[in-house]
């Protein structure tokens, strides 16, 4: 990256932070409506590799949130956007991109590499549990998304870990899955304090969405794309401070 275009990040964090993130490994597990705005935010950062994964493509109905969706994009695969994305913001950035869907048969690939941390911003239950717990597992730094659908309030997002967490169906799910499983509740999650409530209820069945479940129809819960979008920078915030701190 041109040494302009980070003299910011240096001005805040100084050279041998810098440093730190520019010989950072990230891997992205979902590249939606949280994930491409936390690999945004890192890309800019300096970050210099990452290792990005998503085996959905681009529809017209992501356009509201999602930043790798336009009228030029659609039908693409959003790993192959987002790492050409990721060059064109930083040329010298090493960048492997993975068109897979992530479960049991893909997670020794998706965790390949020792990478310095790893970020799930999946939506669905039962493969977001599985990464967490293969995260885990291998002992890999993770920083997790949790629900930001159906959230209406910037103000009542905090960072913090998931056992710590109230007020969030999804956050209850996983972890319930977790202890099943013997995972620890330790790690670091991103999530919204504000209550669903109602607007749970509203919730519709989707047909662009039917086979995120590899061909089960699921739930498409409505979102705003300010809440999903500050999901995914509050995740890369996060991993900037925590690639960048002192060893």
């Amino acid at each position: 990256m041109n040494e302009d275009r980070l003299a910011r990040i240096r001005l805040m964090l100084g050279e041998e932070k810098l440093e730190r993130l520019k010989n950072s490994f990230v891997t992205v597990v979902g590249l939606g409506a949280v994930g491409s705005y936390a690999v945004e935010g890192l890309a800019r950062s300096g970050v210099g590799r990452f290792k990005l994964v998503d085996f959905d493509v681009t529809r017209a109905s992501n356009i509201n949130r999602q930043l790798y969706a336009l009228g030029s994009t659609l039908g693409r695969h959003k790993a192959d956007i987002a790492g050409e994305r990721v060059v064109d913001i930083n040329p010298r950035c090493k960048v492997e991109v993975l068109n897979r869907f992530a479960n049991e048969d893909t997670f020794e690939e998706i965790l390949d590499g020792n990478p310095d941390l790893v970020i799930d911003a999946i939506d669905s239950l039962g493969p977001k549990a599985g990464l967490i717990a293969a995260t885990i597992k291998r002992g890999l730094p993770l920083i997790s998304s949790m629900g930001a659908a159906l959230r209406t309030d910037p103000a009542a997002v905090r960072v913090g870990p998931i056992k710590e967490v109230k007020g969030c169906p999804l956050a209850a799910k996983v972890r319930n899955l977790l202890r099943k499983s013997g995972t620890h509740l330790d790690f670091t999650c991103v999530y919204s304090l504000e209550p669903v409530g109602e607007l749970k209820k509203r919730r519709q069945v989707d047909p662009e969405t039917q086979y995120f479940e590899q061909g089960r129809r699921r739930a498409a819960l409505g979102s705003l794309p300010t809440l999903t979008g500050i999901f995914g920078l509050i995740i890369a915030n996060a991993a900037i401070l925590q690639l960048s701190a002192d060893k």
